[in-house]
């Protein structure tokens, strides 16, 4: 639990005061009497609560904040101040601030508000550590998702989970229909069993039977040893065939089989085995038309066409593109640890208004890049590819503009919304949710003009 407190303020007597009532209760007290005093502080203080006044000599109290948000970032910010407006409240949070304390007040309030802080860090670390587990579940890439329509495509999902019902997701190359199907396994109860993953495109069509349905030794010339397939290796678990519309006239046959009868026939093999797996296929092909030509089996596509996930793509979802600009560059800075922090606005802005073609595995490669060739601690214009910097921008979602602020204002007030969703608009529920005080809630329930 956090118990080391950084102190800012040039009042003596209050950050004195301060001081020995927190120390009394048990914290690590580090005081600063102004700005520069406290940056010289943060490395040796190594504080996990900073209280921060508003009005200093030099650097005042706002300004000082994102310099501390970015120095420790895991540190939770408290405003203080003698002048405070609802405006003053709000700015303070835009700029890092968890919580905000006019002046004057009690030694319970601030303990209150220290109180509330130690209550959201360890909220924050049981969700880090939550996380994590769903991470280890779905993969090395976790779903990342702000927009309606993403956010209703992960609500359908999560419904679907918990049934043995096939799932047909469809939607343009690159958009995370792997990443879905995993999400899908993760939550259903086949979670503990295997998740086998197969792209019918990938593959010789003289080789995919086996791969599929396996064979029996001797079955055909190289065949020195039997082979299970997958159905067999997934049984109880998942089978993910990508690129379903790739798969030859011949095996939908037999695939159509392992629906029906939920058996499979390894080649060479007499007798059919038994198999228990829960089929989930993805394609970026119109499967209507494939049918209405003759390259896809009718009946097949009505067994697989049960629950059909439409995935938009990412020029349909604008909203997500500063939070998966953010996870990537995480991603990315860890792997090959390059302390590359953030991006500018007006890269930012950029990446916000390309039409993305290659949808959300393009912008991971284009953030990939980005992070490798960066010669600072921030992506700029000068790293991104000439198409995406020279690319005709469209509007911002959320208005005429392509404003870094309205994507992750837009981003942050759809979060809100679901959380009250999620609580039942109860405004305490939804706010520990959120990782937030309740009064930063209510600022942003009037700032965003949410209603319950």
């Amino acid at each position: 639990m956090s118990r080391r407190l950084l102190i800012i303020d040039d009042d003596d007597a209050l950050r004195e005061s301060l001081a020995l009532v927190l120390g009394a209760e048990g914290f690590e007290v580090a005081v600063a009497a102004h700005a520069d005093e406290a940056l010289a502080r943060l490395e040796d203080a190594s504080p996990e609560i900073v209280l921060c006044d508003l009005r200093m000599p030099g650097t005042d109290g706002l300004t000082l904040l994102p310099e501390l948000a970015r120095r420790r970032p895991d540190a939770t910010l408290i405003l203080m101040s003698a002048y405070g407006t609802e405006e003053l409240a709000i700015e303070a949070m835009r700029r890092g601030a968890y919580d905000y304390l006019a002046k004057p007040f009690q030694p319970s309030e601030v303990l209150l508000a220290i109180r509330k802080a130690q209550e959201r860090e360890r909220l924050r670390r049981q969700t880090a550590l939550l996380a994590r587990d769903v991470e280890r579940a779905v993969g090395d890439r976790p779903i990342v998702a702000a927009s309606p329509g993403m956010i209703e495509v992960l609500e359908l999902i999560e419904r679907a989970a918990e049934y043995k019902a096939t799932v047909l997701l469809t939607g343009e190359s690159g958009t995370g229909k792997e990443v879905l199907a995993r999400a899908i396994h993760a939550q259903s109860p086949r979670r503990d069993e295997a998740f086998v993953a197969i792209n019918c495109g990938a593959i010789p069509e003289a080789l995919l039977e086996s791969e599929l349905f396996g064979h029996a030794r001797g079955a055909f010339t190289g065949a020195d040893r039997s082979r299970r397939g997958l159905f067999l290796e997934a049984d109880g678990g998942t089978v993910f065939l990508d690129e379903i519309g790739e798969m030859p006239l011949p095996l939908q046959v037999k695939l159509l089989r392992v629906l029906q009868e939920e058996e499979v026939r390894p080649l060479g093999e007499s007798k059919p085995r038994q198999v228990d797996v829960r089929i989930i296929a993805a394609t970026a092909r119109a499967l209507e038309s494939e049918v209405a030509s003759g390259g896809f089996r009718e009946d097949l596509f009505y067994r697989l066409n049960v629950l059909r996930v439409e995935v938009p793509p990412l020029r349909d979802r604008r909203e997500d593109i500063p939070l998966l600009v953010d996870h990537f560059l995480a991603q990315t800075r860890d792997a090959i640890g390059k302390p590359v922090r953030g991006i500018d606005d007006d890269a930012l802005a950029r990446l916000v208004g390309y039409r993305w073609p290659g949808n959300v595995r393009e912008l991971e490669n284009v953030i990939e890049r980005a992070v490798i060739l960066a010669r600072g601690d921030q992506i700029g214009l000068a790293e991104l590819p000439s198409n995406v910097v020279h690319a005709e921008s469209r509007a911002d979602v959320a208005g005429g503009d392509l404003s870094l602020r309205r994507a992750r204002h837009a981003a942050e007030a759809e979060v809100i919304r679901r959380a009250l969703r999620e609580t039942d608009g109860n405004r305490t529920h939804a706010a520990r949710l959120l990782g937030i005080s309740h009064r930063a809630l209510l600022y942003k329930l009037k700032e965003y003009e949410i209603r319950d």
